[in-house]
Formats: C-alpha cells, sequence, structure tokens
C-alpha cells in the first residue's frame, strides 16, 4: 500500500470537492454522516493523487495488460508476473518441452518477475495458441505451476473428465484476427435488456458457441425489441455450474464457447443490430481454485504481497471463494486494467458489476436484513476501501467511454451508489432494484389473488430513491435456477406440460397464468425503474428450472439450454406470452416512457384492485382483481383530449379474450377547476371512461389530432402545451388567451423538463370546451404555484429547485427531476 504525505500534489481536473458533498444537497438527512462522506472522499482523492504522481493518468494506469502477462516488444515476448512471496520463477510450455531451466525469470524491487524471449529467424518462440504456465518456487522450496495471472486465453483438455486448465498464449496473425466492422450503437435513453448466458442459449442439451449465439439468439432478441444484452459467465471460469461467478482467469474469455475472435464477432454481430452490449464483471471476490485461479498465487504471505486479505477478511464463507485486498497497489492495477481490458479489446459498452453488496461492507452482507436506517450503510461496517476502487472504476470507465452504461447489483440499496462521484457518490448509472422480485415471489407463493395488496405491491415498485435511476425486473436468472421456480411455473406448474395447446381451450390455471404473466412483468416495467431487465427465456414462460451439467444429476445438459421450438409453435401458448414481451418493449421503443420522469400514480384502489399511473405520455390501467370486470371505470389523467389503446394485455394476439375495443376512443371530461386540487378527480384535472376487464393491463395514449394517423404514436415533445383541435369559434376569448406567452415557452426542452419542470400543460386545454364552462376558462389563468400535485415519478439530475418547490408535495423516495435554471423565468410568466 503506498502512501503520501506531500500535500503539495496538483489538484483533481474532475470537480470533486472533499469538504462540500453535494449528495447532500439532494438528501439532507444524510447530513449527520457529512464526516464519513469527507472521509471516503478524501481517501478516493489521495489515491488518484498517487497513481497519477507515480504512475500518470489513471487512464494510462488502467493498461496493466500492455505491460503484465505476453506483451510483443521489440521483436521479443515480454513476460510480467506480479509474485512477491516467490523465491525463483520461470516460464514453462509446450515451446520448451515445460522445462524452464532455460527460461528463468527476475524480480525487481516490487516484486515483479520478468523475462525476454527474443524471436528466433523472425518469429516468436511461443507460438500461437500453445500451452503456458507460470512455475515458480515457494519459501519452503516447492515448486508450483500456476495459470498465468493477466492470461488473455485458457482452455482444458476437452476429452479428458475434469482436465485442468492450461494458459494459452493468444497472438492470432493479422489473417486470423477478428476485425470490428461496426461501431458501437448509440446509448439508448433507458435500457431494455435481455439477460443471457451463451453457454445454456442452444435448444440442444449442449453447450453453445459464440458464434451459434450471435446467428441464431441475437436476431430473436432484436425481434423482441431489446437494445441491450447483457452477457453472463464470460469471464473464465473452471467451474460452469458457477454461472460464471466463481472466476478463476479475470482476462480470459470462456473457452467452452469459443475464442476471443468468436467473442468479438458476437459483440460486432450484436452492434449491427443496434444492440449494446454489456459484460457481467466479478470483482467482488474470485475462484477458491488453486491450480487453475488467481488464489494459487496466494503460499500464505500476507496480504500486502498477495491480491487478497489475510485470515477471515480474504475468505468469503458463504460463496467459498477469495476476497480481494482493495488496498493494494497492484490489486487496484489488476482489477482497473480489467474493466479497460474488456471496454478496449472487445467493445463491451458496459458492466453490470455482480456482487457489490459484499464489497460494501465488511460483513459482506452475511445474515444482515437491511431496513433503510442510515446507520447501516455508514459505519464502521463500511468497507472504505472497496468503496474507494468502486469510484475509481466508474470514473475511470467514464472517462475511456462516457456513453458506457454501468449497473450495480446491490441488495442492500446503500444512499449514494448510483450518483456521481463528483458529488460523493460512488457513480454507478443504475442499480438493480432487486426488492421487486423477492415481493412477486412471495406474493405467488404465499398469497391468494383476493389478498393482493396493490398499495404494498405499488410501493414496492416505486420505492427507490430520489435521483438514483433502477433497473426493474419481475425475474433474473436468480429465480430460474434448480430450487427455485419462475413465474411462469409458480403461475401454471405442471400444466405448463399438458395445457399450453391452443387446441383445446385454456383451464382456468392456465389462463390466470398468462393473463398474470404479462401483467407482472408489464407492471414491473412500466412503473419499476429507469431500465428494464429480463433473463432469457422468461419472456415466453420458458418452463422448469436451470440445472447445471453435475453429480447430482449425471451430468446432464437436459435442463441447462432453452427451448426456442416452444415459443416458435404456433399451436402452443408460449407465443402469447413472447408476443406480449414483443409488444411491451416496442411501446416503449414508440412513447420511451422508461426514459420519462413523468411518473404519476393516481389510484391505488385495494377493493377493486386497479392501479392507475402515468408514465410519460401513457395512462395505465391494471385490474388484478380475478373476476370483476368493470364498465365506465373513472381514470385520472393529465391533459384532456381524446385517448386510444396503445398495448392490451387481453388482445387475442396475446391470448386474451378481446373484452376491449381497440377503436373506441375515449374523450376526457375537466375534473373540477385546474390548479386547484381537491376539486379534481384523484389529483388529476381531467378523466375519461374505460372497461377494466378482470386480470387485464391496458395503456392509454393521447391522440395528437393535428397529425396523421401514422403519426399518433409519435407525439411531438411540446404538443402538450399548445392547443390541438375542435375549438369552437364561440371560443375566440379563450383561444386568444390561450396563445398568450406560448411564444415564451422554449420549445427545445427536453421530454423530461416539459413533464417536470411544472405541471403547467393542465392549465392549456385542447378540445370541445363548451361555453358554458366560463368558470373553468377564467379559471385557467389560476397561478401555477396553487397546484398540489401527489406524484411518485423517477429522476435525473439537477433538481433542488423543483425539489424545494412548495407546488409539489412528494410520495415516496422519488421525486421530479431536472429543472433547468434558464427556463424559471418563462414558467413563472405563464
Amino acid at each position: 500500500v503506498l502512501t503520501d504525505d506531500n500535500s503539495t500534489m496538483a489538484p483533481l481536473e474532475e470537480d470533486v470537492k472533499t469538504e462540500n458533498i453535494g449528495l447532500l444537497n439532494l438528501d439532507p438527512t444524510l447530513e449527520p454522516y457529512l464526516d464519513h462522506f469527507r472521509h471516503r472522499m478524501k481517501r478516493y482523492v489521495d489515491q488518484k493523487m498517487l497513481i497519477e504522481k507515480y504512475e500518470g493518468p489513471l487512464e494510462e494506469f488502467a493498461q496493466g495488460y500492455l505491460k503484465f502477462g505476453f506483451n510483443r516488444e521489440d521483436g521479443c515476448i515480454v513476460y510480467r508476473e506480479w509474485a512477491p512471496a516467490a523465491q525463483e520463477a520461470e516460464v514453462i510450455g509446450d515451446f520448451n518441452g515445460w522445462n524452464g531451466s532455460n527460461h528463468m525469470m527476475e524480480k525487481d524491487q516490487f516484486g515483479v518477475w520478468s523475462i525476454r524471449i527474443p524471436d528466433v529467424d523472425s518469429k516468436p518462440v511461443i507460438p500461437h495458441n500453445s500451452r503456458v504456465k507460470f512455475r515458480f518456487k515457494h519459501g519452503n522450496g516447492v515448486w508450483v505451476d500456476r495459470i498465468p495471472a493477466w492470461i488473455k486465453y485458457a482452455t482444458a483438455d476437452a476429452t479428458k473428465f475434469a482436465a485442468p486448465y492450461d494458459g494459452v498464449y493468444w497472438d492470432p496473425p493479422p489473417s486470423e484476427r477478428y476485425h470490428f466492422k461496426y461501431p458501437r450503437p448509440p446509448k439508448p435513453r433507458a435500457p431494455r435488456i435481455y439477460e443471457a448466458h451463451v453457454g445454456m442459449s442452444s435448444s440442444e442439451p449442449r453447450v453453445n458457441s459464440y458464434r451459434e449465439f450471435a446467428d441464431d439468439v441475437l436476431p430473436r432478441i432484436k425481434a423482441n425489441n431489446y437494445n441491450t444484452v447483457q452477457l453472463m459467465a464470460i469471464m473464465e471460469h473452471s467451474y460452469y455450474g458457477s454461472f460464471g461467478y466463481h472466476v478463476t482467469n479475470f482476462f480470459a474469455v470462456s473457452s467452452r464457447y469459443g475464442n476471443p475472435e468468436d467473442l468479438k464477432y458476437l459483440i460486432d454481430k450484436a452492434h449491427s443490430l443496434g444492440l449494446q452490449v454489456l459484460v457481467d464483471v466479478v470483482h467482488s471476490h474470485a475462484s477458491n481454485n488453486v491450480t487453475d485461479g488467481l488464489n494459487g498465487f496466494d503460499i500464505g504471505q500476507g496480504s500486502q504481497e498477495s491480491y487478497f486479505h489475510a485470515g477471515e477478511r480474504g475468505y468469503h464463507k458463504l460463496w467459498d471463494s477469495r476476497l480481494f485486498n482493495y488496498a493494494n497497489w497492484e490489486v487496484l492495477r489488476f482489477l482497473l486494467s480489467n474493466l479497460r481490458w474488456w471496454l478496449e479489446e472487445y467493445n463491451f459498452d458496459g458492466f453490470r458489476f455482480d456482487g457489490i453488496t459484499s464489497m460494501l461492507y465488511v460483513h459482506h452482507g452475511i445474515n444482515m436484513g437491511f431496513t433503510g436506517n442510515y446507520n447501516e450503510y455508514f459505519s464502521e461496517a463500511t468497507d472504505v476501501d472497496a468503496v474507494v476502487y468502486l469510484m475509481l472504476a466508474n470514473n475511470l470507465i467514464h472517462k475511456i467511454f462516457p456513453d458506457a452504461t454501468v449497473i450495480a447489483e446491490d441488495v442492500s440499496g446503500m444512499p449514494g451508489l448510483g450518483r456521481p462521484v463528483s458529488e460523493g457518490g460512488i457513480g454507478f448509472d443504475y442499480r438493480l432494484a432487486m426488492a421487486i422480485p423477492d415481493k412477486w415471489i412471495d406474493y405467488l407463493k404465499n398469497k391468494n389473488d383476493e389478498d393482493w395488496s396493490m398499495k404494498e405491491v405499488t410501493s414496492s415498485l416505486t420505492n427507490r430513491r430520489y435521483t438514483e435511476k433502477c433497473i426493474a425486473y419481475a425475474e433474473s436468472h436468480d429465480q430460474s435456477i434448480v430450487g427455485d421456480k419462475t413465474i411462469a411455473f409458480l403461475l401454471m406448474d405442471k400444466e405448463m406440460y399438458s395445457g399450453m395447446s391452443c387446441l383445446t381451450d385454456a383451464s382456468p390455471v392456465v389462463d390466470r397464468g398468462i393473463a398474470l404473466h404479462k401483467m407482472i412483468h408489464f407492471f414491473t416495467m412500466a412503473l419499476g425503474g429507469e431500465g428494464y431487465l429480463n433473463f432469457m427465456g422468461n419472456e415466453f414462460g420458458h418452463p422448469e428450472w436451470i440445472d447445471f451439467p453435475r453429480e447430482g444429476n449425471n451430468w446432464s445438459y437436459d435442463k441447462c439450454r432453452r427451448q426456442w421450438n416452444l415459443a416458435d409453435s404456433e399451436h402452443l401458448r408460449y407465443k402469447f406470452m413472447n408476443a406480449f414481451d414483443r409488444a411491451m418493449n416496442s411501446l416503449d421503443e414508440k412513447f420511451s416512457f422508461l426514459a420519462s420522469g413523468k411518473q404519476i400514480v393516481s389510484s391505488m384502489d385495494d377493493d377493486n384492485k386497479v392501479v392507475v399511473f402515468e408514465r410519460g405520455d401513457l395512462v395505465f390501467v391494471f385490474n388484478f382483481h380475478p373476476k370483476n370486470t368493470y364498465e365506465g371505470y373513472k381514470v385520472g389523467c393529465d391533459l384532456p383530449g381524446k385517448y386510444r389503446v396503445a398495448l392490451d394485455s387481453d388482445a387475442w394476439e396475446f391470448g386474451g379474450h378481446g373484452r376491449t375495443g381497440h377503436d373506441v376512443d375515449h374523450f376526457t371530461s375537466p375534473e373540477g377547476i385546474p390548479g386547484v386540487p381537491e376539486t379534481n378527480f384523484n389529483g388529476r384535472p381531467n378523466s375519461f371512461k374505460v372497461l377494466s376487464p378482470a386480470r387485464t393491463c391496458v395503456a392509454y395514449y393521447r391522440v395528437d389530432e393535428r397529425m396523421s394517423e401514422t403519426e399518433d404514436y409519435q407525439t411531438d415533445i411540446c404538443s402538450e402545451l399548445l392547443p390541438t383541435a375542435n375549438i369552437e369559434e364561440s371560443d375566440e376569448k379563450l383561444k386568444d388567451s390561450l396563445s398568450t406567452n406560448i411564444s415564451n415557452i422554449d420549445e427545445r426542452m427536453s421530454e423530461t423538463e416539459v413533464y417536470q419542470t411544472d405541471i403547467s400543460s393542465e392549465l392549456l386545454p385542447t378540445a370541445n370546451i363548451e361555453e358554458s364552462d366560463e368558470k373553468l376558462k377564467d379559471s385557467l389563468s389560476t397561478n401555477i404555484s396553487n397546484i398540489d400535485q401527489t406524484v411518485v415519478v423517477s429522476v435525473e439530475e439537477r433538481d433542488k429547485e423543483l425539489k424545494d418547490s412548495p407546488s409539489v408535495s412528494i410520495i415516496s423516495d422519488v421525486v421530479p427531476a431536472e429543472w433547468d435554471d434558464s427556463d424559471a423565468n418563462v414558467w413563472g410568466e405563464d
């Protein structure tokens, strides 16, 4: 661990302040923990300054793979390895008959062993794709062979059962290298993530390949309108059944599915389809394996000379794995370089960081039930070394690739995890909303349909921190593994084997199962976060569970595959769930409701089991009642006008009963006086009536009658501020008043700003206002400060002015966002 007392270092180029923590401006209740935030911010600043002083910019420090491992330098192969506890070392492999006596290595003052191997006859001595290992001697005189820590490819003999892995020198000639043909796609406004595992993506009981996944599975993902692929189990792991989470070789792609060039083909193919690709990165722990993993370099030395902490602190007792020492200089180089390697060598677009909770706390979250009390997050239990590493990691990722998407898997809900490092946050773009699937599983296992609480479910979906974005999901791979059940399997169980034929009427179990499967996933997507995730196969209700080959199942691959034929078969009901999944994603593609900051829950009706809310331009109506259909159910909304069905889970093409008419126009009625909430309906200034059948969900969009039929979906960003149609001649006075100050409105404002600045659009009616509504017309000039909205909204940044405004009262932890100071005068005038 390198420290420096020199206080004359140059300041950081980022606007990072150790005294004034911006995070506290967003959440003043964090004030008692100011000293904690200052301490960890100072630790971050000091660590970054030290790196810059001794190694240069952080981006250069994170290019360790150009120095360590095997590299070409001036007609030589140069190999370097950090192993300070070794007494002697040599490199062995196929190239020298596994005899390293002629290839002894030298050690420098920092514990780095190195050797230069000159070319012979202008050819590298170590051939491409040949096996290599690092051999070193313990302090007790025993020699051991290990896979190089920075190895870029590792393989095992497929013809031998449980064969050990060998490192492979990978340096293909130009003719064999894959050259990327397509640029990275633009970063989506909101990620719709398809979580996938290459190995188990085949319909056959075997391990699939990178190229087969690219050619066969990526088109399916694109067809279902996802914009992001999250790849699991890419970093090499010797135990297939670990789902890729016990990593043995951090810079190596998993050789089960192919070689490094094959993975590049997959990523390039995804980019050609407009899909960004994230990789699961596991920096929370490492495999306990000695012969083929990083743990093999630990021979009992102290933590200053090891990748891992010594003693109990270096071992995760539940995972049976090793824990990194994040304060160690070479560990920081190794892990930060690992991130840059995946971004630059393979053109990944970002990361999902696994197991963040284990990193954030010295207790690793074991036997902890996080309640939200801030004392649980900011105390001596916080692993500040790990927090500083994550801050450095996020700083690095976004400096190398500003459009990267970085997601944290944290179950604790640590405040600030999803805020910028410059504010005192940890810097992630999103966190996984891990409580949501737990809530659905609890309901499906333990509650009758009649006992479902709309308030409780809605609260679970909206319970996320102010200004910290979440990825919502109803189920992921966690709910699919053996010992658990997917939502479809919980709903329909054995009838998934016998009752899914379209040639017979659906049983009550199947009818309920398909209906709730659609509703649960859509409810989660529409209300649960600023992004959405689905695990491979769950989009069509894949039956059974995932069970990797193991001794307990006679090493069978039967449950370690995806039966795509179920979704493709026209006579099976799986196609209905798949079609609805496609339609959900298409709806967001058209309306961008996931990216919208407008999220208003107007009704949570426990008696009728109905939830009504607005997200972006859409109005959602969910009826979870198992029996009751409501005709003329009154729905509150923001803007007046005409509404039509945008998506209906009960449509025939989704396996429904076609009870909701799609050609029906729903005209709004004004509710009370705009700006006087007590006169409104459920706090909304307008309403319309709908038919809401049992166990259905419908999304409605407002028709812009100035636009052609084909343009209906694509509502102009600022059209809500302008009158639309059919204002009678008798309303000339009203029309004249509507034009007042319109010219002052900056139509360049983003959609989020239009919705979130203030709800002034409610002051501007759109159609069919009668002469008798003189009182309503007179009230149109009511000052916006009188509006008292009760909202639940997602967030962006820089909203202190809005947050402090008395015109908006907030429920839950989430509030409006994105106020632009330049528009303050305009909104005040209007």
